[in-house]
């Protein structure tokens, strides 16, 4: 594998997420391989990886898509204006894992790299991604376990990326509309390519590497924790916000929408059951109050614990 060579990594990266994913819930992954031919806004290929309806996971989608455009949408160039509608081509890996048990978080990652034929005819190149989790309840331990895990992660490449990828997270996943952060945040980065491109891609590898680590010990403690309807009507409207972000807010979906993606592929994200109840307000001093007033409000999640 090269530096100049993703592809290999990603689909690796698929294949041991998926395969930790359907023997911790006892169930395959439908695989749908899918192509987009010449006449297409992209041409390309991908690889849509779901379960749905298992043991553990209501809905769990990993998906791997390799694509070139002749303009590059707006969507990805928000801090490369000059680079707008300039041919392209795209690589990355997506999931999004939402769990039966209300009491286990749903969990977010992608990494992708871009590349760009600039208009002196120079390739630009550089990575993106991260992870986040989203919590229905909060745990304190949950909260610092995943955030230790991502520290760990990208501290080999500079002590200034964890707190400068958590903060970027925190402003990212936030949907605006309501004021409200989507969940307890990660790392989040767009346009890197500042540490050579040997350590660029080491540290995207990184990121891609921990998800295992930093996501299936939660569940495995909360997959099994007594739930009733109220949990399952909290956990519905939580997602309902979860939705909210990918459609309005995400810029990936956007991208991939407007690019003429996998419309199947980028929806693989959107949970099984969410739902909408006007100005609903938790019970003040419950769990479900808890999550707004100490969880979904930017926090230094390892101050203090090492």
């Amino acid at each position: 594998m090269t530096v100049q060579d993703p592809k290999a990594f990603l689909l690796g990266l698929q294949a041991r997420i998926t395969q930790a994913i359907a023997e911790f819930d006892d169930k395959a992954f439908l695989v749908d391989r899918w192509t987009k031919p010449a006449g297409e806004m992209l041409q390309g290929e991908g690889v849509t990886m779901i379960l749905e309806d298992g043991a553990v996971f209501e809905r769990a989608g990993c998906g791997f898509s390799h694509v070139s455009g002749s303009k590059l949408p707006p969507s990805a160039t928000q801090h490369r204006p000059e680079l707008a509608g300039m041919p392209f081509e795209a690589m990355g890996g997506s999931l999004v894992f939402h769990p039966r048990n209300p009491y286990a978080p749903t969990v977010h990652m992608n990494v992708r790299n871009i590349r760009v034929v600039n208009r002196e005819g120079q390739t630009v190149s550089w990575y993106g991604g991260g992870l986040d989790l989203t919590p229905i309840y909060g745990f304190e331990e949950d909260a610092r376990h995943f955030h230790r895990v991502c520290r760990d992660a990208v501290q080999p490449f500079g002590p200034d990326l964890y707190p400068r990828f958590k903060a970027w997270c925190d402003e990212y996943f936030y949907l605006k509309h309501r004021q409200e952060p989507r969940g307890i945040g990660g790392l989040f980065f767009d346009d890197f390519a500042e540490l050579g491109a040997e350590r660029d891609f080491a540290m995207w590898q990184s990121v891609g590497e921990c998800l295992i680590d930093a996501y299936l010990p939660l569940v495995e403690k909360r997959k099994d924790t007594p739930y009733g309807e109220r949990e399952i009507e909290h956990q519905r409207v939580r997602r309902g916000r979860y939705v909210e972000f990918n459609l309005v807010w995400d810029r990936g979906t956007h991208f991939g929408l407007q690019s003429g993606g996998c419309t199947e592929s980028i929806l693989l994200s959107m949970p099984r059951h969410a739902s909408w109840t006007y100005q609903r307000q938790p019970e003040p001093g419950s769990a479900e109050a808890r999550l707004y007033s100490d969880f979904l409000v930017a926090r230094d999640w390892l101050k203090d614990a090492g």
